[in-house]
């Protein structure tokens, strides 16, 4: 084997400026591999670790590694290593006992670009701003006397009722109201406006930010590669955050507009989600463990944004 290769190499020089390369990577990918003591899996390969096996990856195939090599068994995807949890005791240990070491919830390259490097609450480390925000959710934005001040929302309620009953005798499309019906919902809700001529748009928003949080990214498990980008993530990513921005940072200076005329418009009946918001908005946002809430946390309009699209 040795003997073809001089030969290859002798024939074909230019071989050696793939095989170089490839050893390197090699002696790289074994010397990262043995860094730490990992606990048992199965064994990956060079580079690439245990990427091959993503689409076996589900509760079922991690079942059945688990029978093999244990409650807690080792992965490599590329650089990344995983553990997963199988067995119960194991379970209680990173769930109830360690809770707070295993808090921090994971994000891709995507999840962080379009929530603004965890600007919001559902992928924001464990800490006072996490800390913070959960209580601003629940005493304002997704507190009960705040759900039962939305009396405009049962007109949307009353809208698809009234939809169901002039069709008495035909087959109704249920799935298809009842969509409508949540979106309309959450549109007034989160940006307290009842007009049909943005949702569109912003459902497209949301439906492009749901595909790329999935998508597939060669650089979330190796970095280097992601200046190759063959699936054009990096133009769909930009393109989305900057839809975003353009969508949002309209509605929020209409509110900061409307609060500062002082005009009859400026008089919010039912104040949504983005009122609340702004009650807090500042330029810099500002973390302390103030119980008072109103001074113990300023947001900035990445923040609000990044609310608004989790929320």
């Amino acid at each position: 084997m040795i003997s073809t290769l001089l030969q290859a190499l002798v024939t074909k020089p230019f071989l050696i400026f793939f095989i170089i390369p490839l050893l390197f990577l090699f002696v790289l990918s074994r010397r990262f591999y043995r860094r730490k003591p990992y606990p048992p899996g199965p064994k990956g390969w060079p580079v690439i670790g245990n990427m091959p096996m993503m689409d076996q990856l589900t509760h079922r195939g991690l079942a059945k590694l688990a029978k093999q090599y244990g409650g807690v068994l080792h992965l490599r995807m590329g650089f990344l290593h995983m553990v997963a949890i199988s067995s119960p005791d194991a379970a209680r240990q990173v769930l109830q006992v360690h809770d707070n070491i295993f808090s921090n919830r994971p994000a891709n390259i995507a999840i962080s670009y379009l929530t603004y490097d965890r600007a919001d609450m559902a992928f924001a480390h464990y800490g006072p701003f996490w800390r913070q925000m959960r209580k601003l959710c629940v005493m304002k934005l997704f507190s009960r006397k705040r759900a039962e001040s939305w009396d405009s929302v049962r007109d949307e309620v009353d809208g698809m009722i009234r939809a169901v009953a002039k069709n008495t005798g035909t087959a109704v499309n249920i799935g298809e109201l009842v969509f409508g019906l949540t979106k309309n919902i959450i549109y007034r809700a989160a940006f307290g406006s009842s007009s049909h001529e943005g949702q569109d748009e912003f459902i497209r928003i949301l439906q492009e930010f749901s595909k790329l949080f999935g998508a597939f990214n060669i650089a979330d498990f190796i970095p280097w590669l992601g200046w190759m980008d063959p699936q054009g993530l990096n133009k769909r990513l930009a393109k989305a955050r900057a839809s975003l921005d353009g969508f949002i940072d309209s509605i929020i200076d209409d509110h900061i507009r409307k609060k500062k005329s002082g005009s009859d418009e400026a008089v919010v009946v039912d104040a949504d989600m983005v009122d609340e918001l702004l009650a807090f908005y500042s330029d810099e946002a500002k973390v302390s463990e103030s119980e008072d809430l109103q001074n113990s946390i300023k947001l900035t309009r990445n923040n609000i944004k990044a609310i608004i699209m989790v929320s």
